[in-house]
């Protein structure tokens, strides 16, 4: 099974992510800091699922999916988003994301929206 790049500003999220995908036998094979970063890696690892933060510097989440899935239309891509953000998850909906999950999220429901994507 190929692997999954975590897109997160927060250090402390991209480390709590890959924890928990690590954990559930989810390799995680890149990790993104701002949306720029995540189209560079996306094109360098054809990661099988993108985990994208929706609120981050430089190039934000919803920028970055749309950049990805020019790349490859059928690109997995969940954003994760805090609480309050609907009309941004809505627009990475409708940008070509697959699912989100809201932060603080529940781990059961994490890996079972990752899972049901791979």
């Amino acid at each position: 099974m190929m692997g999954v790049l975590v897109v997160d500003d927060a250090d402390f999220m991209r480390i709590t992510i890959k924890g928990l995908l690590e954990s559930n036998d989810i390799e995680v094979i890149g990790e993104a800091s701002n949306g720029i970063e995540a189209v560079r890696k996306y094109k360098e690892l054809s990661p099988k699922l993108v985990t994208m933060d929706i609120t981050m510097p430089e190039m934000d989440g919803i920028g970055a999916v749309k950049e990805i899935i020019k790349i490859d239309p059928d690109a997995k891509i969940m954003v994760c988003s805090a609480m309050g953000q609907q009309s941004m998850v809505i627009e990475a909906i409708k940008a070509g994301a697959k699912t989100f999950v809201v932060k603080p999220f529940d781990q059961k429901k994490f890996i079972n929206e990752v899972k049901s994507l791979l």
